[in-house]
């Protein structure tokens, strides 16, 4: 069986009134059917353009150089009818602020059933059953009274699952969740890792996962990738890679990891001097 997605030799340009800026350097990664393919750097470090660059949403003053990307042996980088054809079909992005990925003067209801549509689902009524269906997959309560709600009735976890639920819309074989907890709390951080991993043992897709955090990398992913100035600077399975870090950036990223109190055990167990 072929990959999912493949990714090779992946660079991106960054115009500035300087000049030229290679924000990506030749990158290349894969990733399988149920299988989380983690990105991990600091902000600026390339992870998020990667990301965008590969579903062809890049800024006007970002442009890819060169590389190639497949999905199930199509190349679709750069080929506006092949992304238009799997970009939220196939492939289905988590945006990062839920606060900002939805319109604030258009119900969820009417957001959900946009993206249902996109799905393949036509009529009111089989739209609306769906995006029903999809609120309790998300595990929202009371789902029928929500669709009629406004985005700013709900709180920043409710409305990250909102988001999840319209990247399901078109049950798709990719997820590419772009920093999915990074604007919530620590404990909704933990509730909406726990739905997104639950969701992928039900549904077998595959996820890439750009993040900063390193304790989310080590909780949702089957191999890491380390990124610092636009390239790859390790990459390994998970826990090994959490637990024998090779490069001076990753352990330095293992040093930032946050100890308080009895916490520092948890340091202590991946290997990280408290």
């Amino acid at each position: 069986m072929g990959n999912l997605l493949k990714v090779d030799e992946l660079q991106i340009e960054l115009v500035t009134a300087r000049g030229v800026i290679r924000a990506v350097d030749g990158v290349s990664f894969c990733i399988d059917a149920g299988e989380t393919v983690t990105i991990i750097g600091e902000s600026g470090s390339g992870k998020s353009t990667t990301a965008m660059g590969i579903l062809g949403l890049l800024p006007e003053d970002l442009a890819v150089l060169s590389g190639s990307v497949r999905f199930k042996d199509r190349d679709i980088l750069g080929d506006t009818k092949a992304l238009a054809d799997v970009r939220g079909k196939h492939i289905a992005l988590i945006p990062q602020d839920p606060m900002t990925a939805l319109s604030p003067v258009h119900t969820v209801g009417s957001q959900l059933r946009e993206a249902v549509r996109h799905g393949g689902v036509r009529g009111k009524s089989k739209e609306i059953a769906r995006a029903v269906e999809l609120l309790e997959q998300v595990r929202i309560p009371n789902p029928e009274t929500q669709l009629g709600k406004y985005p700013h009735q709900f709180s920043g976890g409710m409305l990250q699952r909102v988001l999840i639920a319209g990247a399901l819309a078109a049950d798709p074989e990719l997820i590419v969740a772009d920093e999915p907890t990074s604007a919530l709390d620590v404990t909704v951080q933990a509730s909406i890792l726990d739905l997104l991993m639950e969701l992928q043992e039900r549904t077998g897709i595959g996820m890439l996962v750009i993040t900063h955090d390193l304790g989310v990398a080590r909780l949702v992913s089957d191999r890491i990738y380390v990124m610092k100035d636009g390239a790859f600077v390790e990459n390994g399975e998970a826990e090994d890679l959490v637990r024998r870090p090779q490069s001076a950036y990753t352990k330095k990223l293992l040093d930032a990891i946050p100890v308080l109190g009895p916490w520092s055990a948890a340091k202590t167990e991946v290997g990280v001097s408290a």
